[in-house]
């Protein structure tokens, strides 16, 4: 086996290298910290949050709010619910739709839960001016075009069940 031999590194390439492994490593530990501290994962908790806002809420609508795919939000939801943490209900005016609605147990659980719900990086990209997250997108679309191998059914999973 012949190897070639590369150029030495781009330096600022290796400081974005840097950068993503901050990113990562910091929502690994924010992730670590929810579930040592309420027993639920980053995702489920966002769950919790955003059923607790909107009672009643549905399964595609909480999937569209946490930007994953439907039957992971399924899959959340009913782990959660064999956890006593939300139940189901159907609704009154559609008795097709279920509507979720928080236990007092999964009250609990957020009242105890260290912020941010939604996780840091949701946090701090809506904390974004909308011009530095319009050139953050167009600059990752970048990244992942130059992607050898790109696992696409990870854009609609949580963070936390990458």
């Amino acid at each position: 086996m012949t190897l070639t031999p590369q150029a030495p590194a781009d330096p600022v390439a290796l400081a974005v290298l840097k950068q993503f492994r901050l990113i990562f490593g910091s929502v690994r530990q924010h992730f670590r910290e929810v579930e040592q501290c309420c027993g639920v994962s980053g995702s489920q908790l966002w769950l919790l949050h955003e059923i607790a806002h909107t009672p009643g809420v549905g399964v595609s609508e909480l999937a569209g709010r946490l930007s994953i795919h439907q039957s992971t939000c399924s899959q959340l939801v009913d782990k959660l619910e064999a956890r006593g943490l939300i139940s189901k209900a159907r609704k009154a005016e559609d008795q097709r739709r279920v509507g979720l609605q928080l236990t007092d147990q999964a009250a609990e659980v957020l009242a105890t839960a260290p912020g941010p719900v939604e996780g840091i990086l949701p946090r701090a990209l809506q904390g974004l001016p909308d011009e530095t997250l319009e050139r953050l997108h167009l600059g990752l679309a970048e990244v992942i075009a130059q992607l050898l191998v790109k696992d696409s059914p990870s854009a609609g999973k949580p963070l936390s069940d990458i």
